[in-house]
């Protein structure tokens, strides 16, 4: 055969993960020669040599590519041979279109190995990386991913590392962040800035202190996670209500003492994104060193994490350090806003939480937090914040490249934002509350970066049907754009088929079962138990929770005991008969204990919010299915206040027993909408806490009622309209034992076809993938 040429488009995350030192160096090995390129649209690639080499080069190209690329697409053209005489990485070229970015990337083994060894140049570096890890998407500022647009460009190399990132056949051969301690970033100390700052932050430390640390996305408050003084410290001063604290252990060892651990859940605790796993506590063992309760309250997991900067690494490694087994590491920020990033904004911010402070000189472009997974019974992850290592992947949709580029502004709670770009969504990473000014600066300075990074210019922006959501309210003041409001529950069950897209062409539907607490309903009434008929041109309200009042609105949110006397009102049948069985179950359990319930007499408050129950003006009706979850954990005296979002529904999964069967009786009205009524379940939860039964038992029976009266919805749906199809989604469904029983249920139908979140959160967190799919579709239909 002859010479040959031919050109290669390879789309797809391409940049910053090693690409071209891998081209580079398979070209040589295979004699071929030409050059490579990064451009915005991905990396560009022409080989030269003979015909048959040049078809092997794109197999071999596919097979072995670098393990965190994700190539998407190759296209090929052949042109004359040219005559090349080598091969080269040559200068990046803008065309004007783009390239996934990559995540940050956990530190690599050979590089821990550098790390540890006193011979080394780079022995206890820091910020010690090559082409195979380190940092990316929070120091990138635009594409092409060269260093002059990093936060590495305000650092030139030194020679060696010059000459490093110039051999290609070195593992740091156009590694962007490369640094020694020579040329690259430093820490320092504060209070004392001549102090040693690691060997400083770890005597800190050891005597039960609180440090802020930058990390990779910003900063953390650290403590030792086994002081149990420290961690109340830490929780007092954060003011962080109940919320758990996350956890890092040097080791999976370390972490195995303390929960179980599956080989699913090793596996994504070992993976290059290194989040935050949710794991099973491991049953207390008499005289065993145990993580404190206070880390994680009422709650039956911790979420663990390993190091992954080399930073996190020298916490436990440190030849002088004290040899920690597990820290705490909570996002360094003030209640519910953004994590920070500035080490001046640090100072000021954090000096009330944090008694010293480890900061570098690297700045950070972009904030972003540590994810939070877990791992279902089939050892898939299930998000529970999607952000640091897994952000901005791509989520596909298809369409081809000349689909409609919208912006799905996403929710209030848990925000992220979606935008569209050819064939791909973009969310976002996890954003945080929008009622907080901070956190909406934090939304506008993403939203920029990532419409920089992508190429994005939205002709329409989709937002919550809601008027007074913060994330509506924002996307109606936004100029020269079209706006489509997407009901709330509608954009959840859109999420899913979004990461299905394939399956919803042609009018194809599914049934949903949209289970979260509260969403804005298109009567105006709220939303939150929802079986839907949807598509991509709409949707139908096929069935609901049936409605049940909601006394003091928003209070009944943040109080579950005022849902739990509803609940027992509606129970009952009326005023006096709620109030005789309240005051029986208050004194069997803990319930209405923050009301200060004693000898038998209950608070004025109790018959208060039993008499509003019945007027809508103070009361608003309401289906949503996380409030039922907060009424049972409230009666159980489990949580008569929420002190961060869901605790209550938390507190009663964790105390759920295993091996239950029984459910308690419930009514499901087969109509159009069907309805989902409760009363006789709540009347029977009623009757088993005043007879004594173990709380464990009736928190299981609860799970199994619900579970079964929405699986036994979604199958009517499924037999009366002939879709086999359905969707889970919402946030109920990050409850494991409800989705599981639930999931597993459905899919033992052999006519049914169950579909739930994997790439993204089934919480508010994916509700703007949802908003943007929905946009897209219905632009590219010419609606």
């Amino acid at each position: 055969m002859g010479l040959g040429r031919i050109v290669l488009r390879v789309s797809g995350t391409v940049q910053g993960v090693g690409f071209r030192p891998y081209v580079f160096r398979l070209a040589r090995d295979m004699g071929l020669t030409g050059w490579v390129q990064n451009t915005t649209a991905g990396v560009v690639i022409e080989v030269e040599g003979e015909e048959f080499l040049a078809a092997d080069f794109i197999e071999r190209l596919k097979a072995g590519a670098p393990s965190a690329s994700m190539i998407t697409g190759i296209t090929r053209s052949a042109l004359p041979p040219a005559g090349y005489g080598d091969f080269r990485i040559i200068e990046s070229a803008d065309e004007g279109l783009f390239c996934p970015v990559s995540p940050d990337l956990s530190v690599c083994p050979e590089c821990l190995a550098e790390l540890a060894e006193p011979s080394d140049r780079r022995y206890l570096y820091p910020f010690i990386n090559c082409t195979n890890c380190g940092p990316r998407y929070s120091i990138v500022r635009e594409t092409p991913y060269d260093r002059q647009n990093t936060s590495m460009s305000v650092f030139p190399m030194c020679p060696e590392c010059e000459r490093q990132y110039r051999d290609p056949m070195d593992r740091r051969f156009h590694a962007e962040p490369v640094a020694c301690p020579r040329c690259g970033p430093g820490l320092s100390f504060h209070p004392d800035e001549g102090a040693d700052p690691l060997k400083a932050a770890l005597r800190v430390l050891k005597r039960g202190g609180i440090v802020a640390l930058k990390g990779l996305g910003g900063f953390h408050l650290v403590c030792d996670a086994l002081n149990r003084e420290a961690v109340i410290s830490l929780r007092n001063r954060k003011r962080k209500s109940n919320k758990p604290f996350a956890l890092m252990a040097g080791s999976i060892d370390s972490i195995k003492r303390f929960c179980e651990v599956s080989p699913d859940e090793e596996k994504l605790l070992l993976g290059t994104e290194r989040p935050v796993i949710l794991l099973k506590k491991r049953a207390p063992v008499l005289d065993a060193i145990m993580v404190p309760e206070e880390v994680s309250p009422g709650n039956s997991r911790l979420g663990f994490m390993l190091p992954y900067t080399p930073l996190h690494w020298l916490l436990f490694n440190h030849p002088q350090g004290p040899g920690f087994e597990c820290l705490v590491m909570t996002s360094g920020n003030l209640s519910e806003e953004p994590i920070v990033t500035d080490n001046g904004e640090a100072k000021k911010v954090l000096s009330a939480y944090a008694d010293a402070f480890v900061f570098h000189d690297r700045d950070i472009y972009t904030r972003v937090d540590d994810s939070v997974i877990r791992a279902d019974k089939g050892g898939n992850k299930v998000f529970i914040r999607r952000a640091r290592g897994f952000v901005p992947a791509v989520i596909p949709l298809g369409g081809g490249g000349n689909c409609p580029e919208v912006l799905g502004a996403g929710a209030d709670l848990k925000n992220t934002f979606t935008l569209t770009k050819g064939d791909c969504a973009i969310p976002s990473q996890h954003i945080g509350d929008m009622e907080n000014p901070k956190t909406l600066l934090f939304y506008e300075e993403t939203l920029e970066k990532l419409k920089g990074l992508y190429r994005v210019k939205p002709e329409a922006i989709a937002c919550d049907m809601h008027p007074g959501y913060f994330s509506t309210r924002w996307a109606m003041r936004q100029d020269g754009v079209a706006k489509i409001p997407v009901q709330h529950h509608y954009a959840h069950i859109a999420s899913v088929m979004a990461e299905n897209s394939s399956l919803f062409t042609d009018g194809r539907k599914c049934i949903g079962a949209a289970f979260d607490g509260t969403g804005y309903g298109t009567d105006g009434t709220l939303w939150g138990g929802e079986f839907l008929i949807a598509g991509v041109e709409g949707f139908e309200r096929a069935g609901h929770i049936r409605q049940f009042p909601l006394p003091g609105g928003e209070q009944a949110v943040r109080q579950p005991w005022r849902v739990a006397l509803s609940l027992l009102r509606e129970a009952c049948g009326g005023n006096g008969k709620a109030a005789e069985t309240a005051a029986l179950i208050a004194r069997k359990t803990g319930f209405l204990k923050t009301l200060g319930f004693r000898d038998g007499h209950l608070p004025a408050e109790v018959d208060m919010v039993i008499d509003i129950c019945g007027k809508p003006d103070f009361s608003p009706l309401s289906s949503g299915a996380g409030r039922l979850f907060d009424a049972v954990s409230a009666l159980l005296g489990l949580a008569d206040i929420n002190t961060f979002e869901a605790e209550a529904a938390m507190r009663l999964e964790a105390l759920a027993a295993s091996g239950i069967e029984e459910s308690y009786p419930f009514d499901v009205v087969f109509d159009r909408p069907a309805v989902l009524d409760f009363r006789a379940a709540f009347s029977g939860i009623a009757g088993d806490i005043i007879k004594g039964r173990p709380a464990g038992l009736i928190s299981a029976r609860f799970h199994n009622t619900v579970a079964c009266a929405i699986a036994r919805a979604a199958i009517w749906l499924s037999e009366k309209t002939g879709i086999k199809d359905i969707a889970l989604s919402g946030g109920v469904f990050q409850n494991e034992y409800l989705f599981e029983r639930t999931a597993g249920m459905l899919a033992a139908r052999p006519d049914c076809r169950v579909h739930v979140n994997r790439a993204v959160p089934a919480n508010d967190g994916g509700v703007s993938l949802g908003q943007a799919y929905i946009a897209r579709e219905r632009l590219r239909n010419g609606h």
